[in-house]
């Protein structure tokens, strides 16, 4: 059982992380809270009574009596309210609502295009999401906090999108005001990459500490968990691999305005384009995907070489992080077979045998829903943190 000790001199453990422990299952109950925290039953009390007034504790007897009482569990209430989730793309938008457990309870895919300006996206956004709260049974009174994941970098403090090539006009718009008329919950912003790491790591690979998730799509970005931790750079520009300069992209003009950048080659942008000239009739890299899955060999054969290319660039960071996972996500890994066995022919020739001895090369587990999963991950890891829990019982 995980022990929080303070010294002598340091300040009691607070509510907020009991609760943490309540809702990771460390604990159950209240002499298991004192074992783990060293307090004092009557300052256990006193939090569990104060998790028992926010509503994320629930205390009632279950199970068999040996005799006694039957015994009085503690356990973290996923049903105390809802979260929003919102993934914006190129091409369509994910929304989805979930309980405090993570648990989705609606969710939809719609076709609003992120190359919008936010006045018009957001605003049919807000409109759709009010909708889906009322057609799951909940009330906009239940919103605790609201997850948002566009594509490229995200400045967090403003909760913003910035010098993102995909979301021209988005640049510096802080977003959270646009969900004033929903609710005055939290709205927490950050890359899709980013999101999608967290829900790769949270729900499908608990048991490692290290992992890099690519997705692959339109454009190309990596999430990065190292150390047990996402890890977001000095400015929030960690994972924007897809403009690392490649040799095999030299003079190649790129989205982003400079030449020689891997998405030039190997990005969903380019592969559209690149089939758009030879005559066929796509205008997605969906569409590619679609032909490469159909048999189409040209398809196939440039979503090889996308990956190749992609292998690449990715093994300098398997040097450098030795992440124990690669999961492959985005909408080009739905040929995953392609796609990545380009990827591994590259990184695995390319990347110290030590860094990829071990190394797993894996799908994604949550698909298509993993930007709007992830999302969740994202407003729960604020609102649900030790410290968010005690702000929320110190009051305004």
């Amino acid at each position: 059982m995980p022990v929080l000790r303070r010294a002598a001199t340091a300040r009691a453990v607070s509510a907020g992380e009991v609760f943490a422990l309540i809702r990771a299952g460390a604990v159950s109950t209240r002499s298991e809270v004192r074992a783990a925290t060293t307090l004092s039953r009557t300052a256990v009390a006193a939090r569990v009574d104060a998790l028992k007034t926010l509503g994320l504790v629930t205390e009632r007897e279950e199970g068999a009596s040996t005799g006694g009482r039957p015994p009085t569990l503690l356990r973290f209430d996923g049903a105390a309210g809802v979260v929003l989730a919102v993934a914006i793309g190129r091409s369509r938008t994910c929304l989805a609502i979930a309980d405090l457990a993570g648990t989705v309870r609606a969710h939809c895919e719609v076709d609003l295009d992120g190359r919008a300006g936010p006045e018009e996206l957001m605003a049919d956004v807000t409109k759709r999401l009010e909708a889906l709260v009322g057609e799951s049974g909940h009330d906009l009174a239940e919103i605790r906090g609201v997850g948002l994941s566009l594509p490229g970098a995200v400045d967090q403090l403003r909760g913003a999108s910035m010098n993102s090539p995909i979301m021209s006009g988005w640049d510096g718009i802080a977003l959270a005001p646009y969900f004033a008329p929903l609710t005055a919950a939290p709205v927490v912003v950050d890359n899709d990459a980013n999101v999608m790491a967290l829900a790769e790591w949270r729900d499908g690979h608990r048991d490692v500490d290290d992992l890099l998730m690519l997705k692959l799509s339109t454009g190309l970005g990596a999430g990065i968990i190292a150390g047990g931790a996402l890890r977001r750079g000095a400015v929030g520009a960690a994972g924007e691999f897809g403009h690392n300069k490649i040799a095999a992209a030299q003079g190649l003009p790129c989205r982003c305005g400079d030449t020689g950048c891997l998405e030039a080659i190997a990005g969903g942008w380019t592969l559209v384009r690149t089939l758009q000239q030879h005559g066929h009739t796509v205008g997605h890299i969906r569409d590619v995907v679609d032909l490469a899955n159909r048999g189409e060999p040209e398809a196939r054969r440039l979503l090889r070489d996308s990956g190749r290319h992609i292998g690449e660039v990715v093994a300098a960071a398997v040097n450098l992080l030795n992440p124990a996972v690669v999961v492959v996500g985005g909408d080009m890994a739905r040929a995953y077979d392609f796609l990545v066995a380009g990827l591994r022919e590259t990184l695995y020739g390319t990347a110290t045998a030590l860094a990829t001895r071990a190394l797993q090369v894996v799908p994604a587990s949550h698909g298509d829903r993993s930007a709007v999963e992830g999302s969740v991950a994202l407003i729960l890891d604020r609102i649900l943190s030790a410290d968010a829990v005690d702000a929320a019982l110190a009051g305004p």
